[in-house]
């Protein structure tokens, strides 16, 4: 796999970190050439050398803060102007509000939105029809467990990735024949900084500890993403969880939900 895969290139968002770094890991331990995505450029500057030095591939670093309406637009960009073909698309780049919807802040609720689903569909569509017209390519998205299942608490933030599950099934269907396949990888709560940057640190759920490792939940999604996948729900205990919530009545799930989102007073 690694001879071919010299001169193609990936694209990941939020690579600094969490599921996307480990994301950036695999991809370029099979030799694919990375444009790696992140607000911090010091952080991206020292992963970049560091794929470098282990993989011996060409590594480009652009800085660039998704939660801005013309962030996306410019990436591609930026893109286009160094002459970099992307053959694999990683959206991973996401963040969540903790709270109860009527006292949380609007406007970093709105900022979520741009971030999780607005950037999001700007990259897929200018990248999808660079790799339509090419008839070849791969698209990963990072959906999530509550894009099916509600959550109390977190309900911007279910309802972006809804919105990306949905979104990535209906495009499946509109390019199928044309070359290019798109996967949504459903991690469920994993071991990564999403819950100190939603404010969520205290919440049953980090607390008790059965946080997924990011590494698997990477390897899971790319497995999928290589394999030309629709979806991946990662991990035993959430596939268990997937295939129950399809039995359950949505406000017995929107409970359990809310008891695993409640902080823990108990510590």
């Amino acid at each position: 796999m690694s001879n071919e895969n010299q001169n193609k290139t990936a694209l990941v968002t939020g690579a600094t970190s969490g599921i996307g770094h480990e994301l950036t890991k695999l991809l370029a331990k099979d030799k694919y050439n990375l444009v790696i995505v992140s607000r911090s450029e010091d952080e991206l500057n020292d992963m970049a050398a560091m794929l470098q030095k282990e993989n011996g591939i060409k590594v480009t670093v652009i800085a660039k803060d998704l939660f801005e309406p013309s962030a996306a637009e410019e990436l591609y960009n930026e893109v286009k102007a160094k002459g970099i073909v992307v053959n694999i698309l990683v959206n991973d780049a996401g963040q969540g509000v903790y709270g109860k919807f009527a006292e949380t802040d609007l406007q970093s609720e709105l900022d979520i939105i741009q971030l999780n689903v607005s950037s999001l569909v700007v990259l897929t569509k200018l990248f999808l029809k660079d790799m339509i017209a090419r008839k070849e390519g791969k698209i990963l998205q990072l959906a999530s467990m509550v894009s099916r299942i509600s959550s109390p608490l977190m309900a911007v933030y279910a309802g972006t990735k809804a919105f990306v599950f949905n979104f990535t099934q209906s495009l499946i269907n509109e390019v199928e024949g044309t070359g290019v396949t798109i996967t949504a990888l459903q991690p469920g709560a994993t071991d990564t900084d999403f819950f100190n940057k939603a404010g969520a640190e205290n919440s049953k759920v980090v607390q008790d500890g059965e946080l997924g490792d990011p590494a698997d939940v990477a390897k899971d999604g790319y497995d999928a993403m290589m394999a030309g996948e629709s979806k991946i729900v990662s991990g035993m205990k959430n596939k268990v969880q997937a295939a129950m919530a399809n039995l359950t009545p949505d406000q017995v799930l929107a409970a359990q939900m809310r008891k695993m989102n409640e902080e823990d007073t108990s510590k």
